[in-house]
């Protein structure tokens, strides 16, 4: 079968712009630019993928599990059932934890993801950063599974913890960052988030509170004396969490930032550590 035909058969049941983005991630041609290839044959290989992928997406899966693959930070992560798929929005604490280590910790760091899933933070933080030492831990032993595939896919080593929080952790960190459980049960969710993420990985009690309190609680006997925590949070929840960490930790200085979009997405806590003005908000 041609491209042409591909598309004109996903179409039926596609938004065209999710059928481009199909073809083209298994094709590996820039979506934009299918329309120059309309009339290149594709091997039967390619196809049935193609028609597998067409029929999971026909039954309400996203995207990102069809393909088995989601682009995070420039690199690509395996994607399954078992755990959340990476948002654009983590990317930007990637981003700003990186940025941190380099001008706090001298680019060097041991860093512990908690709450991993994919491995996507903390792959990512090791794939552009090698002087990091990085854990990625996560109660989920299936979730552990595929962060393993990635750590393998990417070429990078990483320390894997199976623990509920800090349970099985028994070193000290220069930097923990955790995008944990963060989704009220009360709140409204996409419904194909609903139906097809693991809902382990989405919600929490105490109106999506539960894990940052229970990682403020107890995350300084695992820290070193100079040290910083990095968590991404809910859009309504930065005062909340601000509450939390005065109510678990002293002396510390704390930093949010909005995302691209304009909302609270991060905190950063910082402790034994002189904060440039350019960097307070």
């Amino acid at each position: 079968m041609s491209i042409e035909e591909l598309l004109c058969l996903g179409n039926q049941s596609l938004h065209k712009d999710t059928n481009k983005l199909l073809l083209g991630t298994l094709l590996n041609i820039n979506p934009l630019e299918l329309n120059l290839h309309l009339k290149d044959i594709v091997d039967k290989e390619l196809v049935d993928r193609y028609l597998e992928c067409l029929k999971r997406l026909e039954k309400g899966e996203p995207i990102q599990y069809a393909l088995k693959n989601v682009n995070f930070y420039g690199f690509d992560f395996y994607v399954d059932e078992r755990v959340l798929i990476p948002r654009f929005e983590t990317e930007e604490l990637v981003f700003n934890v990186n940025n941190f280590i380099n001008k706090y910790f001298a680019n060097q760091a041991c860093l512990l993801d908690l709450c991993t899933g994919s491995g996507c933070i903390g792959l990512t933080l090791k794939k552009i950063n090698s002087n990091l030492e990085v854990a990625l831990s996560d109660v989920s032993k299936k979730a552990l599974e595929v962060a393993k595939i990635n750590a393998d896919n990417l070429n990078v080593n990483v320390k894997i913890i199976t623990s509920n929080l800090f349970t099985n952790v028994n070193t000290k960190f220069d930097v923990i960052v955790s995008n944990p459980p963060y989704v009220s049960k009360t709140d409204e969710i996409e419904e194909i988030v609903l139906k097809n993420e693991p809902n382990l990985a989405l919600f929490a009690n105490e109106d999506g509170l539960e894990y940052y309190r229970k990682i403020l609680k107890d995350c300084e006997n695992y820290l070193n004396s100079k040290y910083l925590i990095a968590f991404e949070i809910g859009n309504s929840q930065k005062d909340k969490v601000i509450e939390l960490i005065h109510e678990y930790l002293n002396d510390v200085k704390i930093i949010s930032k909005r995302d691209l979009s304009g909302r609270d997405r991060m905190i950063f806590i910082f402790k034994n550590v002189d904060i440039l003005e350019e960097d307070c908000e």
